[in-house]
């Protein structure tokens, strides 16, 4: 019998959250909760390359359908950089606070005009080793000169959004959402995966929490 719950595959706290949010009504499972202990090391180059890997990894050791994604910050003044190392950038020892105080450094007295970035997320939908499908989203703003807010995670205190007048980090949750890039890409997620149960043929078997 195939599996009926959506496993969710990413140990990161705040992309967790974030995802489960917006898709309420599914149930969804961790890493941890099901394949405790399995790691997949990301070595793409893009983050395409990196959601389709690890999507296909997981869905091969999960009888139903697995959602993997990528994402980070690209900016402009710095090449694109930090791009698909966004969660890593101040290796050996990452932090989100380590990570902002090094683009912020890198990009110094840079102006406002040229601190243009965006944020992008590349989420795919994967089941028993094949791509069921591939959703992106993408949302521009610019980097500020200090950290502002306290709430997301990430580089969300410094990334400011101009149609609002806010950094994410200030934006309450569902504000965020409903204009970030991982939100936009869970908005087409949510879409196919409805049209797909509306499908005579069935489509995917996703589960409805009774919550």
């Amino acid at each position: 019998m195939t599996e009926r719950r959506l496993l969710l595959a990413t140990g990161n706290a705040g992309k967790v959250r974030e995802i489960r949010r917006a898709l309420k009504g599914l149930e969804i499972v961790g890493l941890p909760d099901v394949l405790p202990g399995l790691n997949h090391a990301e070595r793409g180059r893009t983050f395409e390359e990196n959601a389709r890997a690890k999507s296909l990894f997981y869905s091969r050791r999960w009888p139903g359908l697995t959602l993997a994604e990528d994402s980070g910050l690209e900016v402009g003044a710095l090449a694109g950089a930090p791009g698909v190392r966004s969660a890593r950038f101040s290796a050996p020892r990452p932090s989100d606070e380590k990570n902002i105080r090094k683009v912020l450094r890198l990009l110094g007295s840079v102006p406002p005009a040229a601190r243009k970035a965006r944020f992008v997320c590349v989420m795919v939908l994967a089941e028993k080793g094949r791509v069921v499908a591939e959703f992106r989203g993408e949302v521009r703003g610019r980097i500020g000169r200090e950290p502002r807010g306290r709430s997301g995670f990430g580089y969300d205190p410094i990334f400011y959004y101009a149609p609002l007048r806010k950094t994410f980090a200030e934006l309450p949750p569902a504000a965020k959402n409903a204009v970030s890039h991982r939100g936009r890409a869970v908005a087409k997620l949510r879409r196919f995966l409805e049209a797909k149960k509306r499908a005579p043929s069935g489509g995917p078997a996703v589960g409805r929490s009774g919550t």
